[in-house]
């Protein structure tokens, strides 16, 4: 069963890992503009949706879960929406590869440790055979982030070199560092957040919801905080950029720039989806999961990025280096799983 939650993790990060791409497809739109429709499908309607579709009574549920696993989720979901406007600026001091590699490795620590930590019980974690298994996961997870996050350095300044790729005019390491550790904490609290609302899909599956879903409705209420920061933020971008009229104007591909950003919505709420109903597999070591999301996602983005060729003209020794890192990615997450599966073993 915890290779089956593994599996189905690792579905959820191919479809983050790919959401980006029908972005690419909307035309003569802002940045805000695109966004903000992009979140109303991926944090608002398909997981409102969704939740409706499979939780029975999902009004029942909402309405009996405690007032603290209700507006705790939802106050994370605001903190992580800072998060993932603040990793916008750790690229751009820090340019993408290294920016992408440590704020999303800062965030994959601290979801996978931290709610081990809170709860007590990461000291039983290193008393058994299962849990440091599952730990050596999270590291080996780490560790292919960080190798990752080599190639993709090496792959900028090879491709500058060549006049293929300019650097960023912004370099600024230590403004750089200060943000990515900031975008790490703040992306990290999704994670608490979904530990926040446990109470939520407990009360969910006491009322005849599928343990597969039990999370849908967690994630349902964290994510209206997220879009309400990124709502914020994309009002006010649209008020100075004078961008509000992008919504209705006939001169831009309106309807497959609709299309384009729903279905980006879609399949970034999807990696939640799948990640849910893996956790769900995970039993005590349901912790991991996040160690596992983040590795998958980078490698799935990592193979479009060889698909569109982004990686052309970058040496052999860095393409091993990607491979490399890539690879303990894949065995991080059968590292992970394989750790939850013999703790049913022991006694």
């Amino acid at each position: 069963m915890a290779l089956l939650g593994v599996l189905l993790i690792a579905v959820g990060g191919f479809a983050a890992g790919s959401f980006y791409l029908p972005l690419k497809k909307v035309k003569q739109w802002s940045w805000e503009t695109y966004w903000l429709v992009n979140g109303l499908f991926a944090w608002i309607l398909v997981p409102c949706l969704l939740a409706f579709i499979t939780v029975p009574d999902l009004f029942t549920v909402i309405k009996s879960s405690p007032g603290q696993s209700l507006w705790l989720p939802c106050l994370f979901g605001a903190l992580w929406g800072i998060g993932g406007l603040t990793f916008g600026l750790a690229l751009r001091y820090l340019g993408m590869s290294l920016g992408f590699a440590m704020a999303l490795g800062l965030t994959a620590a601290f979801s996978t440790l931290i709610p081990p930590l809170f709860h007590g019980v990461f000291g039983e974690l290193l008393s058994s055979g299962s849990g440091l298994m599952t730990l050596f996961g999270v590291l080996v997870s780490l560790a292919g982030i960080s190798v990752c996050g080599w190639a993709g350095i090496r792959k900028e300044k090879e491709l500058a070199g060549a006049g293929k790729e300019s650097g960023s005019e912004e370099y600024d390491f230590k403004k750089g560092l200060i943000v990515a550790v900031v975008a790490g904490i703040m992306s990290a609290c999704f994670a608490f957040g979904e530990d926040a609302g446990k109470p939520i899909a407990e009360i969910a599956v006491q009322n005849g919801t599928s343990p597969l879903w039990q999370y849908n409705p967690v994630y349902a209420v964290i994510l209206v905080g997220g879009f309400a920061t990124n709502f914020i933020w994309c009002v006010i971008l649209g008020k100075r950029n004078r961008s509000f009229g992008n919504y209705v104007d006939r001169k831009t591909p309106l309807f497959t720039n609709y299309l384009f950003a729903a279905i980006a919505g879609t399949l970034w709420f999807a990696q939640f989806v799948f990640k849910g109903m893996g956790t769900s597999k995970m039993g005590e070591y349901s912790f991991a999961s996040w160690s596992i999301l983040f590795a998958f996602v980078i490698v799935s983005s990592n193979l479009w990025g060889l698909i569109t060729r982004e990686w052309k003209g970058v040496s052999r020794k860095t393409m091993v280096i990607l491979i490399i890192g890539n690879l303990l990615l894949i065995a991080s997450g059968i590292i992970s799983g394989w750790g939850s599966y013999i703790k049913q073993f022991e006694q």
